[in-house]
């Protein structure tokens, strides 16, 4: 398996890995040994959230994993209700304390809230970073406009956009805005939930490459510079998952994948969260 690849951070030290391990879909419900399990078959990207009520896990197979702290990535989000500044400082200590962790690599925004300005919660997060909570801080599931708005109104540099991203939704717009602003992109959904490994178009690539459905999506976005963070509790899966780096789709096969984007594609779309609408 060729060696995972990383995605340096332009406006701040250190690196993301292109492959990282997402917890999202267990909502409290995983396990300490399954993240041990990733740990072993390689990941060194973690993420949660306060949300997920995975933090408490996280930070077991952290310390049970034998892995040097330094060596691991661990990112976690403060979530939109919690957003206004003394909230948004009891989140923070909170994850840590859950994570049993001095600090968290990468500490985002979960969501926007409509009813709580970006310049409201930008102070707390940039805090956050000084205080040394975080190692680099960024935001989720932000429009063009919002992050525009984030970037301004942060005195500490942004570092990353997390957003949903995978062939059956168009986030051209979205990537082009993160690239403006030298911020890493990480996709989660990378297999819509599941929905990519019945696709008869992305099934005749993989036959060609001799790779799963999975690898192919993934592969897409690494090539497009953008990181992926899909679950697995299947330790096959999650070896395959991370074994992405040793072969390349031909400008073809990207655009034959990116032609998969449909209206109706986007998965993760709480009502009422987003001002405006997306973009």
């Amino acid at each position: 398996m060729a060696l995972p690849i990383t995605f340096p951070f332009a406006r701040d030290a250190g690196a993301l890995p292109a492959i990282g391990f997402g917890t999202s879909p267990m909502m409290g419900g995983l396990s300490a040994e399954t993240v041990l399990a990733a740990l072993k078959a390689g990941y060194r990207h973690i993420d949660t959230a306060r949300k997920y009520g995975t933090e408490r896990a996280v930070g077991e197979a952290v310390r049970a994993s034998g892995v040097p702290r330094a060596e691991i990535f661990v990112t976690t989000k403060v979530s939109h209700e919690n957003l206004r500044p003394a909230d948004f400082a009891r989140s923070v200590d909170e994850s840590l304390k859950a994570l049993g962790l001095d600090y968290v690599d990468l500490l985002m925004v979960h969501w926007p809230n409509p009813e709580i300005a970006v310049c409201d919660y930008m102070p707390a997060l940039a805090k956050a970073k000084r205080e040394r909570l975080a190692r680099h801080i960024g935001v989720a599931n932000f429009t063009t406009r919002l992050l525009d708005e984030a970037v301004a109104l942060c005195s500490e540099p942004l570092a990353a956009l997390q957003a949903e991203h995978h062939p059956y939704l168009d986030q051209t717009k979205l990537l082009a805005a993160a690239r403006r602003h030298k911020l890493v992109y990480i996709a989660y959904c990378p297999l819509a939930r599941g929905k990519l490994l019945d696709d008869a178009a992305l099934a005749a690539i993989a036959q060609e490459h001799g790779r799963s459905i999975a690898q192919i999506a993934l592969r897409w976005l690494v090539q497009q510079n953008v990181a992926a963070i899909p679950f697995s509790s299947n330790q096959q899966r999650m070896a395959d998952n991370l074994n992405v780096f040793d072969f390349a789709l031909t400008d073809d096969e990207m655009k034959r994948i990116a032609a998969l984007a449909r209206a109706g594609g986007r998965l993760a779309n709480p009502i009422g969260r987003v001002p405006g609408g997306w973009d």
